[in-house]
């Protein structure tokens, strides 16, 4: 594994690229755990690390992926073994870090997750970032007393990497779920994944504008943001919660304080990139588990290698890209 196949990124003042080379142990960063990778996935992020000027990339040449799974290869930590199938999301890989778009990945030890039992590699990448977003998003409404009987659980973005999975993931609880998304073609694919009722986004937003809707949401995972999250408050239950990670619908919303002291809604902020080791492994285990959505492996929309990749980076930019597509290095 001297010698091996990433993708690749650069810019300079005059020229940007982005496809595949030959890179050598050398070349990359430094870390405790050298991996070999067996399988990546494709993320909005990442789409976002493949464009000229990007906001993710702080340093070319760049390798990115912000998740990756496979064997370690080579480990100084006492935690690692040649041979363990372990997996990364989030932290620094794929932004400061060369990411798994890459045949071998060498990161600190600190960052690496065992993968459960009841998890292959392949499903490990299936679930990735987006999944594992989803599922952070499931346990904080949890922890703030969401549980099947309280009513409805609205997700927006529904059939993207984030929603499409917490969908799922929901659906196995028990929850009654309706599904958020634009893309009529995909209202078969959210009812396999356990959609109750789906509703298209402008659904969300009512006739009159008003602080207080009619109460409807229990609960809310929103990976979209933007101008429907207000009328999203407006309209969850007393005590219910919104686990809003995502942006894609803008940065920027304008609501009122009556949500909050008049029903008592909790606006809760689902960050998966830092999350804490201990609530990480304990996670993954739940997604090993009772978490771990029906008929994974099916449910992906798709499996790339590092040739495909430039071009399915830009579908997931343009919003092409149904559920969760897999890298096979």
């Amino acid at each position: 594994m001297n010698r091996f196949r990433a993708l690749v990124v650069n810019q300079t003042e005059d020229d940007f690229f982005l496809g595949v080379q030959e890179l050598s142990l050398g070349q990359l960063p430094a870390g405790d755990v050298t991996i070999r990778v067996f399988y990546s996935s494709v993320n909005y992020k990442d789409g976002m690390a493949s464009v000229p000027n990007s906001r993710i990339v702080r340093s070319y040449p760049f390798v990115p992926g912000i998740d990756l799974a496979g064997q370690v290869i080579h480990s100084d930590s006492p935690r690692f073994k040649e041979g363990d199938e372990v997996l990364i999301t989030g932290y620094e890989l794929g932004v400061s870090h060369y990411g798994g778009f890459s045949q071998v990945a060498r990161v600190p030890a600190e960052w690496v997750v065992p993968i459960p039992k009841g998890l292959s590699m392949k499903e490990a990448m299936a679930i990735g970032t987006a999944g594992f977003t989803a599922a952070l998003s499931v346990h904080r409404l949890e922890e703030n007393h969401l549980t099947p009987d309280k009513g409805p659980v609205l997700v927006t973005g529904a059939s993207g990497g984030v929603g499409s999975t917490a969908v799922a993931m929901l659906s196995r609880l028990g929850y009654d779920v309706t599904a958020s998304s634009r893309k009529v073609e995909e209202h078969p694919y959210l009812r396999q994944l356990g959609a109750k009722a789906i509703i298209a986004p402008e659904a969300l937003i009512p006739e009159k504008n008003r602080p207080l809707q009619s109460e409807k949401w229990a609960g809310v995972v929103d990976p979209v943001g933007g101008k429907y999250l207000p009328h999203i408050l407006s309209a969850v239950k007393y005590g219910g919660s919104v686990a809003l990670s995502g942006l894609t619908a803008g940065v920027d919303f304008a609501t009122t304080v009556y949500p909050f002291i008049l029903r008592g809604v909790n606006l809760l902020g689902i960050d998966s990139v830092y999350c804490p080791m201990e609530v990480r492994t304990r996670l993954w285990d739940r997604i090993a588990n009772e978490l771990k959505p029906n008929q994974l492996l099916e449910s992906i929309s798709g499996e790339i290698s590092l040739d495909d990749l430039p071009d399915t980076l830009g579908k997931i930019l343009r919003g092409e890209v149904r559920g969760r597509m897999i890298v096979s290095l």
